[in-house]
């Protein structure tokens, strides 16, 4: 069981899964119970949609819970059944990622640094973090990965990255805190993020 890693703390659980296992293998480690639906067609992201149940499964464990299932509200949020605690997933085949509150609302996000980051990187990065990021293809990642984090937390998708959601200037090490804004209309909530970098990709989650 390719879990690669699991962090308990008092309220919180997050963890990571490398997918190693094919299809059949994973379904039959969730159970027939929560079949992928049909309108996941491509193998990948089956494979995923899987893990991620199986690695939330694994974090409700460590919390001594039961997993009952995921459902998601009219945003495309998820939430677990019959639990009050808040869930976040993001996956970028093949490791995926996951976190459990207990209290509060979560956002997590894991990438791997690929060029494509430094392209769409005008339209989703405000003149300030552009200038900070510079072409450090690592800091673009975390960069990324933070406002993904943030959007997760406000919980619907009509955010503007480049305008709503800004990431103070930072310096880039292996891992670290970096502070993230939601600026929605008049109001600006400030949200404390984590960030560590890993061989192959980058996770950022809210503290």
């Amino acid at each position: 069981m390719p879990v690669e890693k699991i962090v308990r703390d008092t309220n919180r659980s997050w963890g990571l899964w490398l997918i190693q296992e094919d299809e059949k293998a994973l379904q039959e480690q969730l159970g027939n119970l929560y079949p992928v639906p049909d309108t996941f067609t491509h193998l990948n992201k089956r494979l995923e949609w899987l893990a991620g149940r199986l690695l939330i499964r694994e974090l409700l464990q460590s919390m001594d819970l039961q997993f009952n299932g995921i459902v998601k509200d009219e945003y495309g949020k998820p939430f677990l059944k019959n639990l009050p605690h808040h869930i976040s997933l993001s996956h970028s085949y093949p490791y995926v990622a996951a976190v459990i509150d207990s209290e509060k609302t979560v956002g997590i996000d894991l990438e791997q640094p690929k060029e494509k980051l430094l392209r769409i990187a005008p339209r989703i990065l405000a003149k300030d973090e552009l200038a900070d990021a510079g072409d450090n293809l690592t800091k673009h990642c975390v960069y990324w990965c933070a406002k993904e984090a943030l959007i997760k937390v406000y919980g619907k998708k009509d955010l503007i990255f480049a305008e709503n959601l800004i990431i103070s200037p930072f310096q880039l090490k292996k891992e670290g805190n970096i502070t993230g804004r939601i600026i929605v209309m008049n109001t600006e909530t400030t949200i404390p993020l984590r960030y560590k970098i890993f061989k192959d990709f980058v996770v950022v989650f809210n503290q």
